[in-house]
């Protein structure tokens, strides 16, 4: 699953407020804050509901064993 960093660097490149994020996975905003300062990590399914929230809109997470951990985007954001 994905880690703190890679949650940011996706949000950052899709040019999305943890608040477009919370809305899009349909969680809570502080949610998305915590897990991103390392105060909390989320359950196994809100992670989940996370990330494919994020690969649906062109992310690609590349982890451990794989070229490194990374993101990598699919898809401009539609502010570009």
């Amino acid at each position: 699953m994905i880690n703190k960093e890679q949650l940011r660097a996706a949000r950052a490149w899709l040019n999305l407020s943890q608040q477009d994020l919370a809305t899009a996975a349909k969680v809570g905003k502080r949610t998305i804050a915590d897990f991103e300062r390392g105060a909390t990590i989320p359950h196994d399914r809100t992670l989940r509901d996370i990330e494919q929230t994020l690969i649906a809109l062109g992310v690609e997470f590349q982890f451990e064993g794989q070229i490194g951990v990374g993101v990598r985007i699919y898809r401009s954001s539609t502010n570009s």
